[in-house]
C-alpha cells in the first residue's frame, strides 16, 4: 500500500509541469512593446492605464491574462529584436507604446498577430492602415495628433514669449515622424514671422552638444520617446540656457519645465487596453477604427516662469488644466 502511494505521488509530480504549462498556455498573453524603461516613471504611467482598460473588458493580470513586457529603454535599435521575441512567444495581442518606432517594429515582425499601437501620428501616411474607419489589416490603435498639435504649441510659445524672434525645435532623426514634425513647425513659425532652428539629437551626448550651441528665444521639444525618458536632463539644460521650453508631456513640467501641451496619454493607454480586450473577445483589428484624442492637457509651472522672467498671460492661465505654483 505504501509503495502504491509513492508511485501515484511520483506520477502526479511528473504530470504537474505539463498540466501547469497547459493552463498557462490557455491563458491569453498580452505582449507590450515599449520604448520606455521599466524603472522610469513613464513605465508606471503606461502600465496602470493599460491594465485599467483591460480590466474594464474583464481581463485581470494573473487571473485570466498574462503580460509579457519588452522595454527598449530609449534605444530604437533594440525594438526589432524585442518585437521578434514577442512574436516567437506567440503572444495573442501586441500593444506598442511610444509612437511610430515600436509600432513599425511590430508590424515588420508579424502580419498575423493583432497589434494595437499608441501615439502614431499619421498611420495612413506611414502605411499602417488603409483608413482610420476601416484599418483593414492586423493593426489598429490611437493617433496622438502630435504633428497636428505643432501649430498650437508654436502659438503657445509665442504667447509666452512675445518677443521671440528665433524658435528651436528638438527632434530625434531616428524617428520616422521627424520630417513631418519639422515641416509642420516650419509652416507654423513662418506664419508667425519667427525663424526656426532645427536641433537633432539621438543620444545623451548629442543632447548636451545641441544645447551647448543653442541660441534661440524659445524651444519646442517634440514628444519623442527618447526625449520623454530624460525629463531631468532636458529641463536642467533648458534652465541652464535660460530658454523657455514647451514639452509634450506633463512630467516635464513636474520636473521643473515651463509648460506642456499634448494629448491625455493616460486616456490613450487605457483605450489601448480596452481594444486589446475586445480583440481577445473576438474582434478583429481590421474592424476597430483608429481613434484620435479628444482630451488635451495644458500644464504651466509658474515658479519656472518667474525664474525665466516671464509673465504668464491671463489667457493661458485661464486655459490651463493644471498650474504648478
Amino acid at each position: 500500500m505504501r509503495r502504491r502511494e509513492l508511485l501515484l505521488g511520483a506520477t502526479a509530480m511528473m504530470a504537474a509541469p505539463g498540466s501547469l504549462r497547459a493552463q498557462q498556455k490557455a491563458m491569453p498573453v498580452i505582449g507590450q512593446l515599449s520604448v520606455f524603461s521599466p524603472t522610469a516613471r513613464l513605465g508606471d504611467l503606461v502600465r496602470g492605464p493599460v491594465h485599467q482598460g483591460l480590466s474594464e473588458m474583464g481581463f485581470v493580470e494573473g487571473q485570466n491574462i498574462v503580460s509579457e513586457y519588452r522595454w527598449a529603454e530609449g534605444h530604437y535599435d533594440r525594438l526589432p529584436a524585442l518585437a521578434a521575441d514577442l512574436v516567437s512567444r506567440k503572444v495573442d495581442v501586441i500593444i506598442t507604446i511610444g509612437g511610430t518606432p515600436p509600432a513599425l517594429a511590430a508590424k515588420t515582425a508579424t502580419s498575423t498577430i493583432p497589434i494595437v499601437f499608441t501615439g502614431v501620428s499619421d498611420p495612413i501616411g506611414i502605411g499602417f492602415v488603409a483608413s482610420l474607419a476601416r484599418p483593414g489589416g492586423n493593426l489598429t490603435g490611437f493617433n496622438d495628433l502630435s504633428v497636428e498639435l505643432i501649430p498650437k504649441c508654436v502659438e503657445l510659445l509665442c504667447e509666452l514669449v512675445p518677443q521671440a524672434a528665433v524658435m528651436a525645435l528638438l527632434v530625434n532623426p531616428n524617428n520616422e515622424m521627424s520630417e513631418f514634425l519639422v515641416r509642420a513647425a516650419e509652416e507654423a513659425t513662418h506664419a508667425k514671422g519667427v525663424r526656426l532652428v532645427i536641433l537633432e539629437a539621438m543620444s545623451e551626448d548629442e543632447i548636451e552638444a545641441v544645447f551647448a550651441q543653442l541660441h534661440a528665444d524659445a524651444l519646442l521639444v517634440t514628444g519623442d520617446a527618447f526625449f520623454n525618458i530624460r525629463p531631468n536632463q532636458l529641463v536642467a539644460l533648458a534652465a541652464h540656457r535660460a530658454v523657455p521650453a514647451l514639452y509634450y508631456y506633463p512630467h516635464f513640467v513636474a520636473a521643473g519645465g515651463l509648460v506642456s501641451y499634448g494629448a491625455n496619454t493616460g486616456a490613450l493607454y487605457r483605450q489601448a487596453g480596452i481594444y486589446a480586450g475586445k480583440i481577445l473577445q473576438g474582434a478583429k483589428p481590421a474592424d476597430l477604427p483608429v481613434q484620435q484624442p479628444t482630451i488635451f492637457k495644458l500644464v504651466i509651472n509658474l515658479k519656472t516662469a518667474k525664474a525665466l522672467g516671464l509673465t504668464v498671460p491671463p489667457s493661458i492661465l485661464a486655459r490651463a488644466d493644471e498650474v504648478i505654483e
